[in-house]
């Protein structure tokens, strides 16, 4: 069964850190800014897990919360073994659950946690990812410093830290249902065109997704994609109608949402906290949307078997959140 529906799942609280060229965007509705990309700290790596923190203890503070009224903190990231999820992690006395599906990470995290709370198993969840430009970029392709050239195609990882409560009391944003992605992979082995590598399995759950909850395109106020790019947007489009013989008009790519043509960032944005961001800051506050479907898509590769000459498997998660106040 992939797709799980939810009667009692709320997102009560949600909190937003963005860095250097994010508070530079498009984006005007984040909780928190960082000026430095180390962030008072020594490394890179220390500075994200120092934002997943910051995002953490202001969600708790804010909500007069204390370790012990969380049930769960789940988290994820881009770095090796989720280390700074994990880093994080040991800060809190919170039982800790470290996921990985890449970009797609949130969204996982989103269907784990309501699939928890509509059981009965938890009351209050955490939700936590991240990502770092100059932690993911020197994992995933060449440390930003060596000046390597990226093709139009390529999208460039934002630096942000999000969270969100996830809980069984009644707020304004409600939880409905989600679907669970299988892994997709058509051959594909440019690690500088990642929308086109996941506009497949995006468009395999979208339908998957539509079909277990017989609903269509258009019953969505907005369908969200997260990170394609507007290279991977476009591909998507075509091969969705394409192959399952609908044209979508109501959707659009949170990394294309992110950041200003000025800023020249080739396809657009990428990394797990694009599709949060974009939701908090902007979807949600401009109040046009009441009903969105979420599609949180992650490319499976690694850096080792790219190198052996491996085709990049990718993988997307759906999630349905309507507005009820």
């Amino acid at each position: 069964m992939a797709s799980l529906k939810f009667d009692n799942v709320y997102i009560k609280d949600y909190f937003t850190l963005v860095g250097p060229k994010e508070k530079e965007s498009k984006l005007n509705n984040y909780d928190m800014s960082i000026n430095d990309y180390y962030y008072k700290t020594k490394t890179f790596e220390m500075a994200e897990i120092k934002m997943q923190r910051v995002v953490i203890e202001n969600l708790i503070n804010n909500n007069n919360l204390a370790d012990r009224n969380l049930d769960f903190l789940i988290g994820g990231d881009l770095i090796n073994q989720i280390s700074i999820s994990s880093y994080c992690a040991k800060e809190f006395r919170i039982p800790f659950i470290g996921v990985y599906s890449a970009c797609a990470t949130f969204v996982e995290e989103l269907i784990l946690a309501s699939n928890l709370i509509q059981s009965k198993n938890a009351n209050n969840i955490i939700c936590v990812t991240s990502s770092h430009n100059l932690t993911a970029e020197r994992q995933f392709r060449y440390p930003t410093e060596y000046g390597n050239n990226k093709p139009n195609t390529a999208t460039s990882t934002a630096t942000s830290a999000v969270g969100a409560i996830i809980t069984n009391e009644k707020h304004g944003l409600k939880i409905t249902s989600g679907t669970v992605g299988k892994v997709i992979d058509l051959g594909i082995n440019d690690v500088n065109n990642m929308g086109a590598v996941m506009a497949p399995a995006c468009a395999d759950t979208l339908n998957e997704h539509l079909n277990s909850v017989n609903l269509k395109p258009k019953d969505y106020d907005l369908i969200l994609t997260g990170d394609l790019g507007c290279v991977g947007l476009d591909i998507l489009k075509e091969y969705y109608e394409n192959v399952y013989k609908e044209r979508i008009t109501n959707i659009m790519d949170a990394g294309c949402e992110i950041y200003l043509n000025s800023q020249e960032m080739y396809a657009g944005g990428s990394g797990p906290c694009c599709l949060p961001l974009v939701l908090f800051c902007k979807i949600l506050k401009s109040k046009r949307y009441k009903k969105i479907l979420l599609l949180g898509t992650g490319s499976l590769h690694s850096p080792v078997l790219v190198n052996q000459h491996q085709t990049i498997p990718s993988i997307c998660h759906a999630i349905s959140i309507e507005v009820i106040s």
